[in-house]
């Protein structure tokens, strides 16, 4: 969200975060498809596109979505492997994603297009959803949980890590201080952002340049209104 905002100014932006389900990653697969599709036909009542800000359900209920609503742009996501692919021959790549995006087909899929060209080593990490949601997002109990996942990894450091879940990019300090400041991340929130710019373009959709855009943040569980938009609106 924090990348449309400032991609698309002008636009009227709905954040809605399931936080009274979170984290989907560890629910079972047609469960994450019936909150996606309700959230999704509720939403879409008032809303002109839809971002799935969510790699585990862009993989689950992207393609369902489309076909239910061919008019309408449906933007998902896919965890960062192209970009991380790419920085150097056959690099070394951790994907750090949720259970439910690493055992998903569609990971399975891009997993394969880059097996000639890199190693990628699937690393689940569950709680750094849960530590997010705690507002726990840079803390010692963060350093404390990645220090220990990520400690096989700490002689021999991977050359890129994927943040394969929307969750993960606040945990970056975090994972920075266990592999050292240059590591390179790789997250899709920009790449979504200019594909959700160009499908309301082609579609005829964009706001006026001139137009007052804003944010409204949404949650299932209203605790959790005073955590997003202290994320979301953060610098």
């Amino acid at each position: 969200m924090r990348e449309v905002k400032k991609l698309l100014p002008s636009e009227q932006l709905t954040f809605f975060g399931d936080a009274a389900n979170a984290p989907y990653g560890e629910r079972p697969t047609a469960d994450i498809r019936r909150l996606v599709l309700e959230h999704a036909a509720r939403l879409l009542q008032d809303c002109k596109a839809l971002v799935l800000a969510c790699n585990t359900a862009t993989a689950v209920a992207a393609n369902e979505l489309r076909a239910l609503y061919p008019d309408t742009p449906i933007i998902g996501m896919e965890p960062a492997l192209r970009p991380a692919a790419l920085i150097k021959a056959h690099p070394v790549i951790l994907a750090l994603a949720t259970a439910a995006t690493l055992r998903l087909e569609k990971f399975g899929h891009l997993q394969k297009i880059h097996a000639k060209n890199a190693t990628v080593i699937k690393i689940p990490a569950p709680n750094i959803v849960r530590l997010v949601e705690a507002g726990l997002a840079d803390s010692p109990e963060m350093d404390a949980y990645l220090d220990g996942l990520l400690a096989p990894f700490k002689q021999d450091p991977p050359d890129a890590v994927v943040l394969g879940c929307t969750h993960f990019p606040f945990a970056a300090a975090s994972i920075r201080r266990v592999f050292g400041h240059n590591i390179p991340l790789f997250d899709g929130a920009k790449g979504t952002a200019r594909e959700l710019a160009h499908r309301l373009a082609a579609d005829g959709l964009l706001a006026p340049k001139d137009a007052v855009g804003g944010v409204t943040i949404t949650a299932s569980d209203p605790r959790s209104l005073p955590l997003f938009t202290s994320l979301y609106f953060q610098s």
